[in-house]
């Protein structure tokens, strides 16, 4: 249900320099990172990222590529409290590295 989709959500953003804002939406089934500068969408067309989920002694690295106005992945994911998450992002030539644990 859409309930449960929702509650099952993970959505953190993470502020960066150049006002570069960066959104991960994660669930267990799929990865998004939406990139905004100022509120807009970042062309992502040619963006490449990486993400690296640690949880326990577990590491999953996953590679995202561009979907529409995000950067995205879909498969099998442990996104459980507690998760810490890398995110190692190129747009344009600038390489930004996020990290953050979710929640």
């Amino acid at each position: 249900s859409l309930r449960n989709d929702l509650d099952s959500m993970k959505r953190l953003p993470i502020p960066l320099p150049r006002d570069v804002d960066y959104e991960l939406v994660a669930k267990p089934d799929v990865l998004q990172l939406y990139v905004r500068d100022h509120g807009k969408p970042v062309d992502i067309s040619k963006a490449t990222a990486k993400i690296t989920l640690l949880s326990g002694g577990d590491k999953q690295e996953v590679e995202l590529k561009p979907s529409a106005d995000r950067l995205e992945a879909k498969g099998s994911f442990k996104v459980t409290p507690g998760t810490k998450v890398v995110a190692q992002v190129n747009l344009a030539s600038k390489a930004t590295t996020a990290r953050f644990v979710l929640k």
